[in-house]
């Protein structure tokens, strides 16, 4: 429910609760050609009458967005990411003199406090999903709009501080383990890691309701105009899915952040530990 004078602040980009922001923590992804999450009826059953363990994993591939060999890496580095940036929400609320994620559970780095079960599932089978929103009660700041924007921007650069930490342990696991068989599928991992927060950081800084970047633009623009963006609003997630959705827009919108600005974002935290490294 939503408390008067409460804003859920919800990592990634995905909705958040009471109309206020729903933020989903990941993107939708947009993988290999012909992955789909929703299984054809001929496959479901096909799997009916098959009992051995090949036909259980050709019927995970067919339900599940990422493929099973990604699929490790994939969840733990999304739990990594969407528990620490929900906590920051709160930790910074917190901070700024507001109890009520604490008095919740929130401030925790417990993920089972912050996933949102369906938000869980459809990141599973369609590739996007979201956390469940941090409360966040802005009577209780001194100075509101200050206040607002470092809790709406602590989440998303949570998630750039954490790809700056999953690139210097890439680099030392190098450096320290490199002749060690294991060492391939850890790089692999660290890899994920980093992009996947480089992509949550973006993607939550997008000016677009119910994400991260519009809640700090809604705090740092007059009053006027905060006026007419509450107008807009109530349209901001049809805004949101039409943009990711509609292939034409989203290619000249939202896709040259994920072409461009993600990988070199990935090439500059590489560059750096290359460096320190060298």
């Amino acid at each position: 429910m939503k408390m008067e004078g409460s804003i859920p602040h919800s990592a990634g980009v995905l909705p958040d609760e009471a109309g206020r922001r729903d933020v989903p923590l990941a993107p939708p992804g947009r993988g290999p050609a012909g992955k789909r999450g929703i299984p054809s009826l001929f496959q479901a059953q096909h799997f009916r009458g098959a009992d051995d363990m090949e036909g259980f994993i050709q019927f995970l591939n067919s339900i599940l967005y990422y493929d099973l060999q990604s699929l490790p890496f994939i969840v733990i580095s999304l739990l990594i990411a969407f528990t620490v940036h929900e906590f920051s929400h709160a930790y910074f609320a917190y901070k700024f003199g507001d109890p009520t994620a604490k008095n919740q559970g929130r401030l925790t780095l417990n993920p089972i406090s912050h996933l949102d079960p369906i938000g869980t599932v459809v990141l599973l089978i369609a590739g996007f999903g979201w956390a469940r929103p941090v409360p966040v009660n802005r009577f209780y700041f001194k100075n509101p709009r200050l206040a607002g924007v470092v809790v709406s921007a602590a989440g998303p650069l949570s998630n750039l501080l954490l790809a700056f930490i999953g690139g210097a342990c890439l680099f030392l696991l190098f450096s320290a383990f490199s002749g060690s068989v294991w060492v391939p599928y850890a790089a692999q991992f660290f890899n994920v890691f980093i992009q996947l927060n480089l992509i949550l950081f973006v993607f939550n800084l997008l000016p677009l309701p119910p994400l991260d970047g519009y809640r700090i633009v809604e705090d740092l623009v007059p009053a006027h105009v905060r006026v007419r963006m509450a107008a807009l609003e109530a349209y901001g997630l049809i805004i949101f899915l039409v943009l990711i959705f509609v292939d034409p827009l989203y290619h000249l919108t939202i896709g040259p952040l994920f072409q461009y600005v993600v990988p070199a974002l990935y090439h500059f935290i590489i560059g750096i530990f290359l460096g320190v490294f060298a």
